[in-house]
């Protein structure tokens, strides 16, 4: 589930319609759970969480002691939950999603041996997936000033990182026909109101339609990785691929 479903669920014609195996993954502390639960606030105007309502929604996923999203279960490799959402696009649908959550910690070699029965599990929903939204951190050379840069990879590491998820979904993924890639935590390394404000989505008009942004965000942001992405393509080559930014901090930047 969660960002950029404006763009992912454009190019479905019927009003309401069922949109199976959409799985959600990424690295510990990415922001995953926060994101999620954002994309429900029923303040933002073009997405809104029908089933379940917000508040429910919240409750399964926020930490009120700690006011701080819950860590993922990492005893289960998957987590599923069925998303009832309103897309208001120039036909305004109703889309039922099954959203599948995991646990950062999932991606650990460590992790992966000592639960091998449930990596094995994943590892089958995941070659049913028809889409596939990986959440991806910035990179330490892009942080701001003010920011403790030493909490992020360099940007060495973080393109062998992405080299990494490369092969996984060549590898792994032969039913998908949709991936997202979401560089989170736009706040730290752009100036992301003016970002956002170039970027939103408005059904009566945008500056940009969905290619133009695409090719925007790709070459600002993702340039040291379009090697993989091309190699994915090459693998997959009926896949539709879209990069994105987003921060929990402006809804028009998450949704748009």
């Amino acid at each position: 589930m969660t960002v950029r479903l404006l763009w992912f669920l454009n190019s479905i014609q019927n009003k309401k319609v069922k949109c199976l195996g959409v799985i959600y993954i990424g690295d510990r502390y990415v922001g995953k759970t926060y994101l999620a639960l954002e994309l429900a606030n029923p303040s933002y105007e073009y997405v809104k969480v029908l089933s379940p309502d917000y508040q429910d929604l919240k409750s399964l996923l926020w930490d009120a002691g700690n006011n701080s999203p819950m860590a993922t279960d990492t005893d289960t490799p998957t987590q599923s939950r069925q998303i009832e959402i309103q897309v208001k696009l120039p036909v305004p649908k109703q889309i039922l999603v099954d959203w599948i959550d995991t646990p950062g910690e999932i991606w650990r070699p460590a992790w992966q041996q000592s639960n091998a029965g449930a990596w094995q599990q994943f590892l089958e929903t995941v070659r049913k997936s028809t889409g596939i939204i990986v959440v991806l951190p910035p990179y330490r050379e892009m942080i701001a000033p003010g920011n403790d840069p030493e909490l992020f990879l360099t940007q060495q590491q973080w393109c062998h990182r992405f080299e990494q998820w490369t092969d996984f979904l060549t590898t792994n993924c032969s039913n998908l026909r949709h991936l997202l890639f979401c560089m989170n935590k736009a706040d730290l390394f752009s100036n992301y109101q003016q970002e956002s404000a170039r970027l939103k989505y408005n059904p009566r008009g945008s500056a940009m339609n969905w290619q133009q942004r695409n090719s925007y965000i790709s070459q600002r942001y993702f340039q040291l990785i379009k090697p993989y992405i091309g190699e994915i393509t090459d693998r997959h080559p009926s896949l539709s691929i879209r990069c994105f930014i987003t921060t929990v901090y402006d809804r028009s930047l998450l949704s748009s």
